[in-house]
């Protein structure tokens, strides 16, 4: 028989207590751990299958001409056959869109040739690929002053822009009008100080400068990229002199949809690239843009072009 102790019993309830509370907070803790698993296995499953498989619900492509209309119907187009919202970003500096597409601001841009991507890559150490190809457009001379060439005062003051691409094909096409003669007959990266002869003063200023130097006055003709003359609102009958965008010498000058090389296989920006091409989407094209020459390239040659320009623009700076 046990002895019977006069000591008094430990009160039970509080220990209950404790240990409901304790049971509570760990079940709420293992609960928050697996939800926070979930979750985080749920997102990457999603952001992954989504990269994948290239389907990205908003695009967004940097141009330089969005008012154009053909980009309404090409938008338009691509949210009622690939379902994709295209967002369009407008740069006003060429210098910009390789960058922000470099930096995944952007997820595509269709503003340049494959001479001026060619270029940017080598000198910024970039890859940025060609995926599809738009057209040629011709590299025109205007005055508001001259009809011709040949009306062109003696040491007229002429401007060309100064970025390394387009300032070489302007040079070009100077020398096709018989105004400057260059070194060697010049190449595609011809610079100022390879003019041996000229009848006029050529001065080099920002691509996004030489219309408004026309209009201004300041200079008697000038070079200007067809986007900048669009915004200009200059016209064909301005134009003295132009280089032929049919011409084989102008493969390196078809524009180009340009995409990070990690994405050159993705689908969505192939048919985005594809969609350009759209009958409806060249029937406002050729209205707005009856001197270019629409080119239907293929993503590999366009490649093969780039790296073979590539190739010249670093043998060209010593590289």
């Amino acid at each position: 028989m046990s002895p019977v102790s006069n000591a008094p019993a430990l009160p039970e309830k509080p220990k209950r207590r404790g240990l409901l509370i304790g049971l509570v907070a760990a079940v709420v803790v293992i609960a928050v751990v697996v939800v926070a698993l979930v979750l985080g296995n749920r997102d990457d499953s999603t952001s992954t299958t989504a990269a994948g498989a290239g389907e990205a619900k908003t695009v967004k492509i940097g141009v330089a001409d969005k008012s154009q209309q053909y980009w309404t119907t090409y938008t338009e187009l691509a949210k009622s056959t690939l379902d994709v919202d295209v967002e369009l970003v407008n740069f006003s500096d060429y210098s910009q869109p390789n960058p922000a597409l470099s930096q995944e601001q952007l997820d595509l841009n269709q503003f340049q040739h494959i001479q001026y991507l060619a270029n940017y890559n080598a000198t910024s150490g970039d890859d940025l690929q060609p995926i599809g190809a738009t057209a040629v457009y011709p590299l025109p001379l205007y005055s508001l002053t001259a009809g011709s060439v040949e009306e062109l005062p003696a040491n007229a003051k002429v401007a060309i822009p100064n970025d390394a691409i387009n300032e070489a094909r302007g040079l070009l096409v100077l020398q096709e009008a018989g105004l400057v003669t260059l070194k060697d007959g010049g190449n595609a990266f011809s610079k100022t100080s390879d003019i041996e002869s000229a009848k006029v003063d050529v001065t080099t200023v920002a691509a996004d400068q030489t219309a408004s130097a026309l209009q201004s006055g300041s200079v008697v003709a000038a070079i200007v990229n067809n986007d900048y003359a669009t915004k200009a609102k200059l016209t064909d009958d301005q134009i003295i002199v132009a280089d032929d965008p049919s011409a084989a010498a102008a493969a390196p000058y078809v524009n180009i949809f340009t995409a990070r090389k990690a994405d050159t296989g993705n689908q969505t920006y192939l048919d985005l690239a594809a969609l350009w091409h759209d009958p409806a989407v060249q029937e406002v094209f050729l209205q707005e843009n009856p001197g270019a020459v629409v080119q239907d390239t293929s993503a590999a040659d366009l490649q093969a072009e780039t790296a073979k320009v590539e190739a010249d623009a670093k043998a060209a700076a010593g590289k």
